[in-house]
């Protein structure tokens, strides 16, 4: 008998279903089902038509379709999830989606689709928020800057029967999305006594992806320099980088951001020759108050970024001490091959805090160094990555050898640049680790001195001063950071409910920690755990232990405190006895 042949192909998978279905059913079967068939035939399946998807099958309470296209895929979702926000405001019997979206190789049987892409697809519909979507890695890597939503990073998550976890972005509405409800509890207004710019994402005037790559180099370049002054406001690439490949109206961006001026431009390079525009607008009045055009060879690359932020901080007035007069140069390499390799380990840094990403960002800034020896940043960056390994157990080097090899690059990094940030930061760190906790504090205010609009360096000398008996100093910090970047990475979170409940603020804590949990799921309900035990309910805390263990199955007592390091050595020891107290598994 001839073999069976399989038909793949590479599709992209929604999958929908009705949020407490079974319980509406219970209250009123003959209603639900009536809403349900009203709003398959005039929201659901036009949508889905729109946007040339296939209905594979119907599930009474779900559906899983099939699209061509993941952009259209996600557009589809969106057009849904808004339609029903807009149907639920004003019905007697809300109906609420939960999407899950994955992109994925599918095996073909007569009208039905199988596989792995469809398992991953249906495993998302179920973490998936109540009328939002929780997208793959793989479809937010395809769609980014190609429809009109800011998806948020969730982190990595389980899935059930699924072996590795899996990288979440989750879109959750417009009006109920973290950045603009839960997140707003956390921010404060830039203040006007400076001026506050954003560096929008340049366009490449080419298709050529390593030219875009190049342009998003380039501003990374000028926003770190600039972050550097104290009299600047600077909001953060992870904010500004939202508009990426979006047609933008400078002062909406503005408004959304809380600046008063924006630097757009635009980059094309062809061979060894490089053309950059860029302009300066006040988006109080629209108004362009500086404009220029560099056509250079590519050598030239950081002296052009030299001469853009000097002209920036000379036409919007900042008041520059003598140092950052000083730093206020591009000071990371001048060899373009090793800045080359430090913009591809930026992107591997920033990427799925996994053990790889920090495998790959290692190996880059290790190549560019060895093209360049004598940059501080680089060593920094190299140092704080053996930090991190030395702390998470990355790599399964023993936590001292992790640490002397942190030193050695740190001490070369101040060596070059007494004045380095990341340096500080990394070396903040690594004394926290040692138990020198005055010292570790002292160099993380020093780290945010030196870094004052660098969200990532505020947030960790937060982290370090809440360990270091500090946590009511921190807190300013973070809320600084995350006004800095109002589309802030979720363990930010995570670091400000910690420093919130060190500072005894327990209610406002157990907001973040929900908060952090929302956008990656586990992460935060440890902390949960700690705050209900200690205020006598424990009933409630081991409600969370429960939930703990379902979203991160390997969190154990021990794999906790291998990663934490106090002052306080009485609130160390609650926190342990909480956790058990609460049933989380002990190894």
């Amino acid at each position: 008998m001839p073999e069976q042949q399989i038909t793949r192909r590479l599709a992209a998978i929604l999958a929908a279903d009705v949020a407490g279905y079974s319980r509406m059913m219970e209250t009123d079967e003959v209603g639900t089902l009536a809403a349900l068939r009203q709003i398959w035939s005039e929201t659901f399946n036009p949508a889905v038509a729109a946007r040339h998807g296939r209905i594979v099958k119907m599930m009474g309470d779900g559906a899983l379709v099939e699209f061509g296209s993941v952009v259209e895929a996600v557009e589809c979702a969106v057009a849904i999830q808004r339609a029903m926000s807009e149907r639920n405001s004003a019905a007697q019997r809300p109906v609420e989606f939960r999407i899950g979206i994955n992109l994925g190789d599918i095996v073909i049987e007569g009208d039905d689709i199988f596989g792995d892409g469809v398992n991953v697809a249906a495993r998302l519909e179920g973490q998936a928020p109540r009328g939002g979507i929780l997208a793959s890695e793989v479809v937010h890597a395809q769609v980014s800057g190609k429809v009109g939503v800011t998806f948020l990073d969730s982190g990595e998550v389980k899935l059930k029967n699924i072996e590795r976890p899996l990288r979440v972005w989750r879109w959750h509405g417009d009006e109920t999305a973290p950045t603009a409800s839960s997140m707003a509890n956390f921010t404060r207004p830039l203040g006007t006594d400076k001026p506050s710019i954003a560096v929008l994402p340049f366009s490449v005037m080419s298709n050529d992806p390593e030219q875009e790559f190049f342009a998003d180099g380039l501003v990374e370049d000028i926003l770190t320099t600039l972050s550097k002054l104290s009299g600047l406001s600077v909001i953060a690439r992870n904010s500004s980088f939202v508009y990426k490949g979006r047609s933008v109206d400078v002062r909406q961006v503005a408004r959304e951001l809380g600046v008063r001026f924006v630097l757009e431009g635009s980059v094309r390079k062809a061979a060894s020759r490089i053309r950059i525009t860029a302009q300066l607008i006040d988006a109080t009045t629209g108004v362009h108050i500086w404009a220029d055009r560099f056509d250079r060879d590519i050598g030239d690359i950081f002296a052009v970024q030299d001469e853009i932020t000097l002209t920036l901080a000379t036409e919007m007035q900042v008041r520059l001490t003598e140092g950052e007069q000083a730093r206020l140069r591009y000071t990371t390499t001048t060899n373009v091959e090793a800045w080359s390799l430090w913009i591809q380990g930026l992107n591997h840094y920033r990427g799925p805090n996994t053990t790889n990403a920090h495998v790959q960002t290692r190996r880059c800034w290790e190549k560019a160094l060895a093209l360049d020896p004598d940059s501080a940043t680089l060593n920094a960056m190299l140092g704080f990555e053996h930090f991190v390994d030395a702390r998470h157990g990355w790599t399964g080097e023993d936590r001292e050898t992790a640490l002397n090899k942190a030193e050695a690059y740190v001490e070369r990094a101040l060596a070059i640049d007494p004045e380095n940030p990341d340096a500080y930061r990394a070396t903040s760190g690594i004394l926290l680790l040692r138990s020198r906790f005055d010292e570790a504090a002292a160099a993380a205010r020093k780290a945010v001195k030196l870094g004052p609009n660098l969200p990532d360096v505020l947030v960790f000398g937060a982290f370090v001063l809440a360990c270091s008996g500090h946590a009511a100093e921190g807190i300013g910090q973070i809320e600084r950071a995350i006004t800095l970047s109002p589309n802030y990475q979720a363990w930010y979170l995570g670091v400000l409910g910690n420093a919130y409940r060190l500072a005894g603020r327990s209610e406002e804590a157990i907001m973040a920690f929900r908060a952090y949990h929302a956008r990656s799921p586990g992460y935060g309900l440890a902390d949960i755990v700690m705050v209900q035990e200690q205020a006598g309910h424990l009933e409630e805390a081991r409600e969370t232990a429960v939930q703990l263990a379902a979203a991160r199955p390997t969190f154990t007592v021990t794999s906790w405190l291998r990663t934490q390091f106090r002052s306080d050595t009485e609130q160390m020891a609650a926190d342990l006895a909480s956790l058990r107290a609460a049933g989380v598994p002990e190894r």
